[in-house]
């Protein structure tokens, strides 16, 4: 009987998903058979001659190593059967196939990193990507050449929350990752462990590793300023029209309308502001509308800005080009259809603007002698902190901030609603001579 050949290629018809499986094919005495391999590519991402996937594909080094392993498996099995005298391409495929190949996670991941990137979720993408970053560092420190699925354990869970935990902080070298760092990419795992029960059957319930591993971050304390140090900020005589003087204005602007975040702010145009005196948006993180009044100190601010010759969909500030190619995408809607790339350099170059305006508000700290740390979001902050102190209810300051729960406002006002353990304290410690 002749030797087994083994060969890659593309399955002829795409899946659901648009993409090609990769199929192995083992022929001898011109019988083949065919078998399923674990990778699926586009038809532009395979190399016809080289049997293997294009680094055109952002997860080509994985899969070239999963086929890579199929094929040693193919050969080891036939090498196996040829000296019992069972070598056919049959009994091949069948031996696979009993041997239940557990499907490596590793290239699930990356795979559902690359769907969120192809369908716009920027925020989320750099999310996954940084936590693949992170479990392949964890993997090449422990020799591994993959993770499958069948060795999610909560002893590897465990494993990899140690990894995390002596990781440098990127923003501070000399300390180590945040809890709430360790935390954002532990859900991210968890998600898509969820993510491969629930919808794409790759375990069953009773295996996922987070039933028995749990974790948590730590709660930290949201700075907020108070009334004393807002009006320090906004008596500092800055000069007019310079980055500094219009960082403060971004900064109040943001506070006299409930917390607006520096993305939407940033994108804001003349449009958004209505004939009756409101501003009204979409949100680009959650889609919500917010429609706003707008009070006498964010009109105050606004007049800075006009020009009679600004047209409704000229950018309110001045901070990104109108001559950007999606600068043209005006409505949330519009933003939503733009390619992954054209959104991905839009996401980095609001990105690069935060930075900015985050570093002058540091230096106005400084002017205005605050010992604080302070960020575009402390506006959010500090007007959630104020609405407080005015006596509105958590339901009130939840709608104005368009948190999607109350549980998201209750963790804002919680830190400032100290009325009640202040006065339980009093009564501890309180003289009766003091008493009225």
């Amino acid at each position: 009987m002749t030797s087994m050949t083994f060969h890659l290629h593309l399955a002829n018809h795409a899946n659901k998903k648009g993409l090609f499986p990769v199929m192995l094919r083992m022929t001898q005495n011109r019988k083949s058979k065919r078998l399923r391999t674990l990778v699926e590519v586009r038809t532009a991402e395979w190399n016809k001659n080289k049997e293997c996937v294009r680094a055109s594909n952002p997860n080509s080094e994985w899969m070239n190593e999963m086929l890579e392993k199929e094929l040693r498996m193919a050969k080891d099995v036939y090498l196996n059967l040829r000296s019992r005298g069972m070598d056919t391409p049959e009994k091949v495929k069948d031996s696979m196939k009993r041997g239940k190949r557990s499907p490596s996670f590793m290239v699930y991941a990356k795979e559902r990193t690359q769907e969120i990137y192809d369908a716009g979720g920027i925020r989320n993408w750099k999310k996954h990507l940084s936590f693949c970053n992170k479990l392949e560092g964890f993997m090449r420190t422990n020799g591994m050449s993959d993770l499958l699925f069948v060795e999610l354990t909560p002893a590897l869970l465990s494993k990899f929350d140690n990894y995390l935990r002596c990781l440098p902080n990127v923003r501070r070298p000399s300390q180590q990752l945040h809890p709430n760092t360790i935390q954002v990419h532990l859900n991210i795992f968890k998600t898509l462990i969820n993510r491969a029960i629930e919808i794409d059957g790759m375990l069953r319930p009773e295996q996922n590793p987070f039933m028995k591993f749990k974790f948590r971050g730590v709660k930290t304390v949201k700075e907020k300023l108070n009334e004393e140090e807002l009006n320090a900020i906004m008596r500092l005589r800055l000069k007019r029209n310079s980055k500094t003087w219009h960082c403060r204005n971004y900064f109040f602007f943001s506070l006299y309308c409930a917390g607006i975040r520096i993305g939407d702010l940033i994108q804001l145009r003349w449009c958004n502001v209505t004939d009756n005196g409101r501003l009204r948006y979409q949100m680009g993180k959650n889609h919500k509308v917010r429609d706003l009044v707008l009070v006498g100190k964010a009109w105050k601010i606004l007049d800075e800005y006009r020009r009679k010759d600004a047209r409704a969909t000229d950018y309110i500030f001045p901070i990104l080009s109108g001559t950007e190619p999606w600068a043209n995408c005006i409505t949330q809607e519009e933003k939503d259809t733009l390619p992954p790339l054209m959104k991905l350099r839009m996401f980095q170059t609001i990105g690069t603007h935060n930075v900015i305006i985050n570093q002058e508000l540091d230096r106005i700290k400084h002017l205005a002698g605050i010992d604080k740390k302070i960020s575009f979001h402390i506006s959010r902050h500090s007007f959630a902190k104020m609405a407080k102190e005015k006596g509105l209810d958590n339901l009130e300051v939840k709608a104005l901030m368009a948190h999607s729960n109350l549980a998201t406002t209750q963790k804002y006002m919680g830190e400032f609603d100290t009325k009640q353990n202040d006065d339980a304290l009093s009564r501890v410690f309180r003289n009766k001579k003091d008493e009225p």
